[in-house]
């Protein structure tokens, strides 16, 4: 299992503070997955995926939330709480290919 660090989103309104996370990756190690890919590594155990805080440099993990009715969606989880680090995130650079 891989330990991997996520830098970057892709929404689909990148301004919006709420929109749905439809990507994420990391553009010094050349990868981006969709976030369907992303939920099924973490449900298959097969990969972890963490977010750094720029500043502290602490970690945040990235899980699954599921909500009743609701589409599954990717949040960070750090000091036994979930949180909003996933959305602080820069957006991807548009040139950045998706990697298999």
């Amino acid at each position: 299992m891989a330990d991997v660090l996520v830098t970057c989103i892709l929404k689909t309104l990148p301004q919006s503070p709420h929109e749905h996370i439809t990507h994420l990756g990391n553009p010094t190690e050349n990868w981006m997955w969709d976030r369907e890919r992303v939920i099924a590594s973490i449900d298959n155990k097969t990969n972890t995926f963490y977010t750094l805080d720029p500043i502290s440099r602490k970690r945040a993990d990235i899980g699954v939330v599921r909500e009743v009715g609701k589409v599954p969606y990717l949040r960070t989880y750090a000091d036994g709480r979930w949180n909003n680090n996933l959305l602080s995130l820069n957006q991807c650079p548009l040139n950045q290919r998706q990697s298999t």
